[in-house]
């Protein structure tokens, strides 16, 4: 399965996304947030984990999609 890592997401933006996660608690905490839902996805998606519901894991996907879609902003915006 792919990962969806922030930095593989946005490239142009590793060096700020690198700064930011030590300088602005917010914007860390957006990464954080995103980073352990995608690891979710990927163990569920990997089968490492016990089976989760299709339902659940789409709830996971869409959770995915909406902080990716945070992050960028943040990252347009600062």
């Amino acid at each position: 399965m792919e990962n969806h890592t922030i930095t593989q997401e946005f490239p142009e933006y590793a060096d700020k996304i690198s700064e930011l996660k030590i300088s602005d608690a917010q914007f860390l905490k957006l990464f954080v947030n995103y980073e352990e839902v995608n690891a979710l996805i990927l163990h569920y998606e990997d089968g490492e984990q016990s089976h989760t519901t299709d339902e659940h894991l789409t709830d996971l996907r869409k959770k995915r999609v909406h902080l990716k879609d945070e992050i960028y902003q943040y990252l347009h915006l600062n």
